[in-house]
C-alpha cells in the first residue's frame, strides 16, 4: 500500500500537533518531497548511518525517527560528518526523513503515557502544563442560528476543558450596525440602523487550531461580516506539557520498585539518590532528559522522580523528600517506536512498516 507523505503527517500531527513542540526542536518532516508517497516506513528512535541501511535493505522510503535527523544549526550537508551522510545517503536512496519528538513529549496519550503504562502507573496528569498557549474567541450572532455556531466551533476543536467538551458561556444582548451601499445585509436595510437581538458565544481552543475555528465560524455564521475577538489566555492547557506524574495502585518498597524498572526498561544500571525506607506510591517520569522537572516533581509531592541525563549537582536537589533515578535517555523513550507503530496501524492498516532491529543507543554498560 502506497500511502501520502501529507496523510502521515496529518495523522501524526493531529495527535501529536507541531505547535507543541520546544521551541529549540525541529519535529516535522526533515528531507523529502513535501507531496511524496510513501511505500514503507522504518520506525526509530535515532536515525543513524546503520538505520539508513537498514531502510534500504527493507525497501522503506521513509524513516520515522523520534529524534530529528537535524537538531541544531546546520551549515553545510558534506560526507565530513555522521549528519551530512545520513542526509546525503537518504536523498540517493530516496528515503524520506520524518521526525515527531517533542511534540510527543507534550501531549497526552505520547512518550510519558505509555512509559507510564509499562511501568504500572495510573491516574496520571501532565506534571507540567504548557501555558500561554490557550485563545478565547468571542463572536455574535442572532439567535437562531446559535445552535449551528456553536455546533461548527465545538466540531473545530474548541471548547474542549480537561474531561469536557462543548464548553462555551452564551449571554443575550442586542447588536446594532448599518448596512452601507455596496453590503448585502442578512438582516436590515441598507442606510438604515439595524437592531438586532443577539447571543454573544465564548469558547477556548489551542491556538494552533485558531485558522479551523475561524473557517468553521466564518463558514457557519449567516452575516456577510462576521464580528469577533481573539485573546491570548495565561491559563495553562492542562491536556498538554512535559513530564507526567501518577500513582503506583498500591504502596510499593522503592527497592523493589527500581528492580521493576531495571527489569521493564532493560537497563543496565540505575544511577539514583538514597533509597527512602518507607513505602512509595505517587511517581512522576519524563522521558529523555527531564531535570528541569526535579524541581515540579517535588512541588508535586512525588515520592521518586524517573528521568534520563541527570547530572551530578542535580542529584542533591531533592534531599531526603524525593527519590531522584537516572533511568536513561533511550531506555526511558524506547516505547515510543511501539506508539508510533499504533499509529501507523490505526490509520493505515494495510501500510508496510517495521520498528527498526538497528541498536540505537549509544550508552553501553559494563
Amino acid at each position: 500500500m502506497q500511502v501520502s507523505l501529507k496523510e502521515i503527517r496529518k495523522v501524526f500531527e493531529e495527535f501529536a500537533p507541531l505547535p507543541l513542540q520546544e521551541s529549540y526542536d525541529n519535529a516535522g518532516l526533515i528531507v523529502g518531497d513535501e507531496d511524496g508517497s510513501a511505500t514503507g516506513a522504518l520506525i526509530t528512535l535515532d536515525v543513524t548511518e546503520q538505520v539508513v541501511v537498514e531502510a534500504v535493505a527493507k525497501h522503506c522510503n521513509l524513516i520515522i525517527a523520534h529524534h530529528p535527523a537535524i537538531f541544531g544549526n546546520l551549515k553545510k550537508v558534506t560526507t565530513s560528518n555522521s549528519t551530512g551522510r545520513i542526509i546525503i545517503e537518504a536523498i540517493r536512496n530516496g528515503i524520506s526523513l520524518y521526525a515527531i519528538h517533542t511534540n510527543l513529549d507534550n501531549v497526552a496519550g505520547g512518550v510519558n503515557d505509555i512509559l507510564c503504562d509499562k511501568l504500572g502507573i495510573e491516574n496520571r496528569q501532565v506534571l507540567k502544563p504548557m501555558r500561554g498557549v490557550l485563545q478565547k474567541l468571542v463572536t455574535f450572532c442572532p439567535i437562531l442560528h446559535a445552535n449551528a455556531v456553536r455546533e461548527a466551533l465545538f466540531g473545530a476543536g474548541a471548547g474542549h476543558i480537561g474531561n469536557y467538551d462543548s464548553c462555551s458561556f452564551n449571554a443575550a444582548g442586542q447588536g446594532t450596525f448599518r448596512a452601507g451601499g455596496e453590503a448585502n445585509p442578512y438582516v436590515g436595510e441598507i442606510g438604515k440602523l439595524h437592531f438586532e437581538d443577539e447571543i454573544r458565544i465564548e469558547t477556548i481552543f489551542p491556538a494552533y487550531l485558531q485558522p479551523r475555528v475561524i473557517k468553521a465560524l466564518l463558514g457557519s455564521h449567516p452575516y456577510e461580516e462576521v464580528a469577533y475577538d481573539i485573546y491570548n489566555l495565561d491559563n495553562t492547557l492542562n491536556s498538554a506539557g512535559a513530564g507526567m506524574i501518577g500513582e503506583l495502585a498500591v504502596e510499593t518498597d522503592a527497592l523493589e520498585f527500581l528492580k521493576k524498572i531495571k527489569s521493564v526498561l532493560g537497563i543496565g544500571c540505575i544511577r539514583h539518590t538514597t533509597i527512602p525506607a518507607k513505602k512509595i506510591r505517587k511517581i512522576a517520569v519524563c522521558g529523555g532528559s527531564g531535570s528541569f522537572l526535579i524541581q515540579d516533581a517535588m512541588a508535586a509531592g512525588a515520592d521518586v522522580f524517573l528521568t534520563g541525563d541527570i547530572k551530578y549537582h542535580d542529584f542533591f536537589i531533592p534531599g531526603n523528600r524525593m527519590m531522584l533515578a537516572d533511568i536513561g535517555h533511550y531506555e526511558s523513550e524506547q516505547f515510543t517506536k511501539e506508539l508510533i507503530s499504533t499509529l501507523l496501524m490505526k490509520n493505515f492498516p494495510t501500510f508496510a512498516h517495521f520498528i527498526s532491529e538497528t541498536p540505537t543507543n549509544p550508552v553501553n554498560y559494563l
